[in-house]
């Protein structure tokens, strides 16, 4: 065993330890109340850069939440690697169904429980880890790095690309690094090629002025909470395809030769439906149900209220109702066209008797990188040294906003190299972080600046 593999294994517990400790900010980036505890969360991921041996570390003020910008150039004539991360994490509530509190990590059975433990706080700390230990065991690290780590990430990243514009030259680098994504499993290493994209959007329906009795007004107005599931419901047909128009006229087909790569992967369909908890699998017909969450856009409810929803009886007939509603976009469709051509639609399915409003909260182009590129082929050697199993090469159904503003405004080869596993919880109650992939995925990030060096 060399002495970085060594070290690796001895320090585990301290490397738990410190991502503890930043687990225990809540840096909740979409509510205002925890707006402090984001700022304050930054500062300790500063600060814990300055302790591992970053020689350079800030706090970068922008419109909204803090960037978090790092850099060690100890390594002349060998290549740079900009780490991108976000250290924000998910709304918790509905808190009720945590069994522990969600800002408080926990073990058990081998696994961390904490509201970012997997996105990304666990994966960022990865390689902060893998940095300690190149640090300690050889006193520097084999390739110059430079980190971008943001609190707004799971709001859409809206201010990150006038931070990347501004700071363009600054972010010179060779390589992209990313660990926000998945692997198929347990002890399957995957490396991701391409990202879904993402439109977000909210459509308000009002009708009366207040609410009204049922009895009193019942079938003389229209019921916006009913015309708000027409208009839900007239959004996709039965075979589960949007009806949008224009929706897929830019979609980029799987090749035969991409469906047939993907029918090898290891991918356990009954595993994954079951882990859901649906009782049977759903989607698109014609495609199975790997391409349906990767290659293939959707549409979903994320939330919807309305009227009374108390306890017992209350006979209103709301003025209000509302939906938020999101679509997942693939190469080469593009956000704003889709939002368009999304609110046409919902116009065209909305009642008489009630006015609608349709809101763009945000959107993310979706992302593709050449998975034969010589940087790519560093990390899937990275992985082979780490695990016993062959890396797959997949494709993601999540959205990372700024990948695709990375390719537009730094041009630079991107390695997407994730350890979260689909029971993980993201952006739920009881979200966790197998303790295998954090140290699993810590080795796997130490050997990556090695192999990347060689590259």
């Amino acid at each position: 065993m060399d002495a970085l593999t060594q070290y690796l294994d001895q320090n585990r517990e301290r490397f738990l330890d410190d991502l503890k400790a930043v687990l225990r900010i809540p840096s909740v980036s979409a509510q205002p109340g925890h707006a402090a505890d984001v700022r304050r969360c930054a500062e300790h991921v500063a600060a814990h850069l300055r302790t591992i041996g970053i020689t350079h570390a800030e706090v970068v003020d922008t419109k909204g939440h803090p960037v978090v910008y790092g850099e060690w150039l100890g390594a002349p004539g060998a290549p740079t690697m900009l780490l991108y991360g976000h250290y924000d994490v998910q709304p918790p509530e509905p808190l009720e169904l945590w069994n522990t509190k969600p800002f408080e990590p926990t073990e058990r059975d081998g696994k961390l429980y904490a509201r970012g433990a997997c996105d990304d706080k666990g994966q960022v700390y990865m390689h902060l880890s893998a940095m300690a230990a190149h640090f300690a065991v050889n006193g520097r690290l084999p390739v110059n790095v430079k980190l971008v780590i943001e609190g707004e990430e799971e709001v859409g990243s809206e201010h990150l690309e006038a931070f990347l514009r501004q700071w363009k030259d600054r972010l010179a680098a060779d390589v992209i690094v990313v660990s926000d994504t998945s692997m198929l499993g347990p002890d399957q290493p995957s490396l991701c090629y391409a990202l879904r994209g993402l439109v977000y959007t909210q459509v308000e329906v009002t009708g009366p002025a207040r609410d009204l009795h049922s009895g009193e007004f019942g079938g003389a107005v229209m019921n916006p909470a009913n015309a708000l599931g027409q208009i839900i419901a007239g959004l996709k047909d039965a075979d589960g395809r949007v009806t949008v128009k224009g929706f897929y006229d830019t979609v980029r087909p799987l090749t035969d030769l991409e469906r047939a790569a993907m029918r090898e992967l290891p991918f356990d369909e009954a595993g994954f439906i079951r882990e859901s908890g649906a009782p049977g699998p759903f989607g698109e017909n014609g495609f199975s149900t790997l391409e349906r969450i990767t290659a293939r856009p959707t549409l979903d409810v994320n939330g919807m209220w309305s009227g009374y929803i108390g306890e017992g009886a209350k006979t209103v007939l709301p003025s209000f109702a509302a939906a938020k509603i999101s679509m997942r976009l693939v190469p080469d469709q593009e956000p704003n066209a889709i939002f368009r051509a999304f609110e046409a639609r919902v116009r065209e399915l909305a009642q008489a008797g009630v006015t609608v409003k349709v809101i763009h909260h945000h959107g993310a182009v979706p992302f593709m990188t050449d998975p034969g590129h010589p940087m790519m082929q560093a990390a899937y050697r990275a992985l082979a040294r780490s695990w016993s199993k062959k890396p797959s090469l997949i494709r993601e159904g999540g959205s990372i906003p700024v990948m695709a503003t990375f390719q537009q405004v730094l041009g630079l080869p991107s390695i997407l190299m994730g350890f979260g596993l689909h029971d993980d919880q993201v952006h739920a109650p009881n979200e966790k972080y197998s303790l295998t992939s954090f140290h699993g995925g810590t080795k796997s990030c130490a050997y990556l600046y090695e192999e990347l060096a060689r590259a």
